[in-house]
């Protein structure tokens, strides 16, 4: 099996007192670009697992990247069909 095509994606995280960001971005072989933040906040009570902070963080990231994916699929589907389609829910 050949690889007909790659994404490059990124991530960069950021740590301020007890909240931790993430930054995603995604490069498309069509050229173009979508970024993506995504939080997480960590309870003063709670011991500092910067990892952790960074997992949730990164994957609220890449869910709104997803989100931003299908978005940008459907709107190809109804420019190339004439017809409004349904994605799926997440």
């Amino acid at each position: 099996m050949s690889t007909l095509v790659g994404w490059h994606v990124e991530l960069e995280f950021s740590e301020e007192g007890q909240r931790t960001g993430a930054a995603a971005l995604i490069r498309l072989a069509d050229g173009s670009e979508m970024k993506a933040r995504g939080y997480a906040m960590r309870h003063p009570s709670d011991p500092e697992q910067l990892r952790v902070g960074e997992e949730i963080a990164g994957a609220r990231a890449l869910m709104d990247l997803a989100s931003q994916l299908l978005q940008k699929a459907h709107g190809e589907i109804d420019e190339a069909s004439g017809r409004h389609s349904y994605p799926l829910a997440h």
